[in-house]
């Protein structure tokens, strides 16, 4: 009985655990599809060039690498949270200078 108990206490932490990581990166989920959408609406309008967007996309896929390796022991650290998060702001510095510089596909 005690082991039952010890057992389904572990199996419920481990779960807790893992659900915990999940949803602190929940966020940074959302930026990433927000600023994806950014990206198309500046490639639909002509404001990026086929260089930018491919940049911009680049480094959206660098940050999604990140958090991959930040959810990979199954824990987000807070600093790991901090440094996904001023890459996002980072992002979407870069998305808003490029969609602003005045260059237009031809």
């Amino acid at each position: 009985m005690k082991k039952l108990l010890l057992i389904t206490g572990i199996l419920l932490l481990a779960s807790t655990v893992i659900v915990n990581a999940q949803r602190a990166t929940r966020s940074t989920t959302a930026r990433q599809v927000s600023q994806q959408s950014r990206i198309a609406e500046g490639v639909r309008s002509d404001d990026l060039t086929r260089a930018e967007a491919v940049r911009l996309e680049r480094e959206q896929r660098r940050i999604q690498i990140e958090k991959r390796i930040a959810q990979g022991d199954g824990t987000v650290t807070p600093a790991e949270k901090r440094f996904l998060r001023r890459e996002q702001n980072r992002a979407s510095r870069h998305i808003a200078r490029q969609k602003h510089d005045r260059q237009e596909r031809r």
